[in-house]
């Protein structure tokens, strides 16, 4: 119901003008500087109002903001490195899709523009004006559809952004569904890149790369994506631009969703998700999204019923792919925090901790479990690998006594797989949970986050963030290849909410793999998967059973809300890692040294943990 629709956004206004008066009494206003700001606001006009009081009463949260030398870096890139798109002459009719109302007429006209002057030339432009009181824009409209591949259609208005696409899909009669917002630009490649992946894969949805054009006309801030996470795209639509989805199952879905405005394309693409529909991603920035004052990507908090209408779309997907799942919002805006059910009783977990000597790490790995950690069901199980030092050897003798700790001697030569794999068999845990020594709990959630993930059917292994002593990343995420192995993408990166040309490490997201330094999978799955692969000594085998669970038609999830800390390379010396393990790495790790990880971006450095463009090939 449209009235709905409309009662939504009054409650957004209200809210937001609620937490505004609060914010500004808590900053030190007076209730009559409040009233003389608004006044003056006010005189912008209503529009302008609203948005200025949405934005004081958001929490500040820093949009992608490109510095000098970070744009005319991107610019040297974009000549260097930006790849040739193929090229397909026909592979059938391609709708844009354009709702429209009262844009500023030069971007209207740019984003037309765009559209004509694709090297794909089997298209249609699909637009319907909800409503437009600007004469200039109606005028402008009135003429376009002089051209017979533009079609226009003139509403009476007040339809909302769902319906109004709804309109412009009416009038489509194309094969695919190419959604364009009335002030964007589309890379002239755009729509030839889209339909090659269509070709090639068959999927139901393609999206893309993207950037932004900033107030000057300039293309900044790349977002280069990883191929397409579930999971992510739960915490956060990552999506964004450019989107096209097939036009039968866009069809069979119904449209997009009113109840939905503001995030009514996230809802679409969980529908086609839940439809059963595989999603493909084109790893080029094909989509140019412009920044400006009422736009979210100048402001993310220029629209707080979007982020309300995306929490209500994921809460509506869980409840059809993951029944019991509830959705809260995140720290920040526009990302969201699914929980999922835990059975009741919950299951126990079995902690096991391979070590030798190194008591004052121990004992502070042991304790921070034991006093931090809100899941309480679990045993502890520490895999003394000869350790003997007297005092050691007394400590584990005293804690083998207690309820939830259980010492197992393993005198055998140091094998970080064959420790974890004879644990494993004596543990009577539903859930395994393996970590190191040296790591220390921070936060009591850490463990319940890792179980109800590692419980999903989907799910093989998870893994959480780790962190340096000084609060720095140590771990958020395995990207196989980089550093021409395996290495921890963000390491030494602050531990924040940012999206500077990759996804944001405070995110939880699917990936390839996660470091054995931490890592939770069911018990059914790890002997259904053969355990950890011996013949790795050292290193490796974490990430090669992550791999063969992925093989295996699992996905592996970086839990970003399970959080601890890791005083790496305390224990063992990384130059002791044997040859045979890198022999091993080699052969397992090989299709994606070669080719990339999927999680990963083409568009970004291999060599370097911190997201960076990737140089030039070297002729």
């Amino acid at each position: 119901m449209a009235s709905e629709g409309i009662s939504k956004k009054i409650r957004s206004i209200v809210t937001a003008a609620v937490h505004s008066m609060r914010k500004a009494r808590s900053d030190g206003r007076s209730y009559l500087s409040m009233l003389l700001a608004a006044k003056v606001k006010f005189k912008t006009g209503p529009r302008h109002f609203v948005r200025a009081l949405i934005a004081y009463s958001q929490p500040e949260i820093q949009p992608p903001v490109a510095t000098t030398s970070e744009s005319d870096e991107y610019q040297t890139w974009l000549i260097e490195c930006e790849r040739v798109a193929p090229e397909v002459l026909d592979g059938g009719l391609v709708s844009v899709v354009m709702p429209v109302y009262n844009p500023p007429i030069e971007f209207l006209r740019a984003a037309v523009e765009s559209v004509r002057a694709q090297s794909y030339r089997n298209w249609e432009l699909c637009i319907h004006d909800d409503g437009s009181t600007s004469a200039e824009v109606r005028a402008l409209l009135t003429d376009l559809a002089a051209d017979p591949r533009i079609k226009v259609d003139l509403g009476k208005g007040g339809a909302g952004i769902a319906d109004a696409t709804n309109a412009a899909l009416a009038l489509a009669s194309g094969e695919w569904a190419c959604f364009l917002d009335h002030d964007d630009l589309l890379h002239p490649a755009a729509l030839s890149s889209v339909v090659a992946a269509f070709l090639k894969d068959a999927p139901g949805v393609v999206y893309t790369d993207h950037d932004i054009i900033d107030e000057r006309g300039a293309r900044a801030c790349p977002f280069f994506k990883p191929d397409w996470s579930h999971d992510l795209f739960m915490s956060q639509m990552y999506l964004g631009h450019l989107v096209v989805v097939e036009m039968a199952l866009v069809r069979k879905i119904g449209g997009l969703r009113r109840d939905f405005d503001g995030s009514q394309d996230y809802d679409l693409v969980l529908r086609c998700v839940a439809a059963g529909a595989r999603v493909s991603h084109v790893s080029r920035v094909l989509y140019h999204w412009r920044a400006h004052a009422g736009s979210t990507a100048a402001n993310a908090s220029s629209k707080p019923y979007a982020h309300h209408a995306g929490r209500a779309a994921i809460q509506a997907h869980v409840d059809e792919m993951f029944p019991g799942a509830r959705v809260s919002d995140g720290k920040y805006t526009f990302c969201y925090d699914v929980r999922y059910p835990v059975p009741v009783p919950p299951p126990l977990v079995s902690i096991i901790i391979p070590t030798r000597d190194g008591l004052e790490l121990l004992k502070t790995c042991i304790d921070s479990i034991r006093t931090k950690t809100s899941y309480c069901h679990y045993e502890i199980l520490i895999v003394d690998n000869g350790s003997t030092q007297p005092e050691t050897i007394a400590w584990l003798a005293e804690i083998d006594t207690a309820v939830d700790t259980r010492v197992l001697a393993a005198h055998v030569p140091f094998n970080w797989s064959r420790l974890n794999n004879i644990a494993a068999r004596s543990a009577n845990g539903d859930v395994l949970l393996f970590l190191n020594n040296d790591t220390e709990v921070i936060s009591g959630e850490w463990l319940g986050r890792l179980v109800e993930n590692a419980l999903r059917p989907e799910i093989a292994v998870c893994g959480p963030l780790l962190l340096y002593g000084d609060g720095s990343i140590q771990h958020a995420g395995v990207v196989v290849g980089m550093g021409g192995w395996a290495d921890h993408v963000f390491k030494a990166a602050a531990s924040i909410h940012h999206q500077h040309l990759f996804v944001s490490p405070a995110l939880r997201r699917n990936v390839l793999a996660v470091t054995g330094a931490c890592m939770a999978i069911e018990r059914g799955k790890f002997e259904s998967l053969g355990g950890f692969d011996e013949r790795f000594a050292v290193c490796g085998s974490d990430v090669e059973l992550c791999l063969r669970g992925f093989r295996a038609g699992y996905s592996n999830l970086y839990v970003a809300e399970s959080v601890m800390i890791h005083h790496e390379s305390k224990t063992r010396d990384p130059r002791e890692v044997p040859q045979g393990d890198f022999e091993m790495s080699m052969a397992a790790y090989a299709p994606y040294r070669e080719k990339g990880d999927p999680f990963f971006s083409p568009n970004l450095d291999p060599m370097s943990p911190l997201p960076r463009f990737r140089p030039a090939a070297v002729p």
